[in-house]
């Protein structure tokens, strides 16, 4: 029995540590958005000629989220797109008030005063049949 609880305790403590990073990183990263449902903080890396937008967010609506998708756009002063791609996030199911981490590659570097179109995508539920599918969008500009 002595084995079984150091082990379960592991993992458990482990859970809580890892829910506890993503807390402390939802508050201290340099750019963040919130609106009723969803909480986002990221930060933006340059790797040679790629730009990621590396981050977390939080449910704060629904009982279950699922089947989350975060979209990035890069947009130029002249108004077009040049890149875009999505992070399917990974696990499937988000419950209320948990935080989980995301990363959008795009492949190209980003500069200041581009724009960065965010869409984020889901499927939100209280518990009962179905749920309702949700898509909500904002922009950032890069300082």
């Amino acid at each position: 029995m002595g084995k079984l609880w150091q082990f379960l305790t592991t993992i458990f403590s482990g859970s809580a540590a890892h829910s506890d990073v993503n807390s402390e990183r939802l508050k201290s990263l340099p750019y963040q958005y919130a609106q009723f449902d969803m909480a986002l903080a990221w930060e933006i890396k340059q790797a040679g000629m790629e730009t990621v937008v590396e981050g977390v967010g939080k449910n704060l609506r629904y009982a279950f989220m699922e089947g989350i998708e975060i979209w990035i756009a890069a947009v130029d002063a002249a108004g077009q797109t040049r890149a875009r791609n999505v992070c399917f996030v990974i696990p499937r199911q988000v419950r209320m008030d948990e935080i989980f981490p995301f990363s959008v590659k795009l492949p190209i570097p980003v500069e200041s005063g581009m724009l960065l179109k965010f869409t984020y995508k889901y499927n939100g539920s209280d518990g009962g049949d179905g749920g309702v599918d949700w898509m909500q969008s904002f922009e950032w500009t890069l300082p």
